[in-house]
């Protein structure tokens, strides 16, 4: 029987060039320090100038193509979903977790290949922004911070090989299938009980993250520094400076996502005295309400 892959594959009329498919850096699409720097900094110059520009004029609605943007993320990160474990399956199957998420050979040809889109995925991304400024929503710091330095941390992980990259990103695609299918239908006006479950799956995701990127980095230095002195089992693949670039960031999105989900959901209700009791609790009700869509 076929596999998904192949039947793609089979399906496109013509190959792409070798660095299309394969990392090669300094050569791929944003592969090089330069570019990534270029690419975000402009990110940063389109979204805070199109704010300054939006400042004295009505914001846009654009929900056919917010809801098409939309449709793409939530598609897409389906089917890339659905490849990776097509791929990373069978190795956990036949060989064990450790060996899939430690051993060199687990970054195989089409595992990079579904890195590398995941990764340009993520600069598709920073269109939501776009959308955020036009319509003259607040721009939070956890928004701008996340999107650009997950670029970059998928740029970090493309060039130190980290073997335990797929545990990473088939999270992340499985959030992002709920997250932007969220996005797209309360675009059109639909409202979820589930609203704040969006960042506990996010939370999750992260503790999730850091006990598996924070297990490799442990099992690899212990393998190239104290063999003899710690216990381990072996070897995990992949660049030391990626690998703790990754556990630093992984570290402040848990911690950034936790504040933001007490901030937003978890605020406290002021007391009043007793004889507004019926108001208070009307509002309440009002406010638990809204916090529910």
């Amino acid at each position: 029987m076929a596999s998904l892959s192949d039947l793609i594959l089979a399906a496109v009329p013509y190959r792409l060039p070798v660095h299309f498919y394969s990392y090669v850096p300094g050569v791929s699409p944003l592969s090089t320090d330069t570019s990534v720097t270029v690419a975000l900094v402009s990110y940063l110059a389109a979204i805070f100038g199109i704010q300054a520009y939006m400042k004295d004029k009505e914001p846009r609605k654009l929900t056919a193509l917010f809801q098409a943007h939309n449709i793409f993320l939530t598609t897409g990160s389906g089917l890339l979903l659905v490849l990776m474990l097509e791929e990373i399956v069978p190795i956990i199957w036949n060989r064990g977790i450790h060996a899939a998420l430690c051993h060199a050979d687990s970054w195989t040809p089409k595992l990079e290949f579904y890195y590398m889109i995941n990764y340009y995925f993520k600069y598709i991304e920073l269109i939501d922004t776009i959308f955020l400024a036009l319509k003259k929503k607040p721009l939070q710091f956890l928004h701008v911070f996340h999107h650009s330095a997950t670029a970059l941390l998928c740029y970090t992980q493309l060039n130190g090989k980290t073997s335990i990259s797929w545990a990473v990103i088939v999270q992340n695609l499985a959030v992002h299938v709920v997250m932007y299918y969220y996005y797209y239908a309360t675009a059109g006006g639909r409202r979820f009980w589930w609203k704040k479950y969006l960042t506990t799956m996010q939370i999750v995701q992260f503790v999730v993250d850091i006990c598996l990127v924070y297990f490799g980095t442990y099992e690899h230095f212990v393998d190239a520094y104290y063999p003899t002195s710690l216990p381990y089992i072996a070897n995990c693949a992949g660049s030391e400076k990626s690998a703790l670039f990754g556990c630093g960031l992984l570290t402040s999105y848990l911690f950034l996502f936790i504040n933001f989900y007490f901030q937003t959901y978890k605020k406290p209700v002021s007391k009043k005295p007793s004889a507004n009791g019926h108001a208070n609790g009307h509002a309440n009700g009002k406010a638990n309400g809204h916090k529910a869509e």
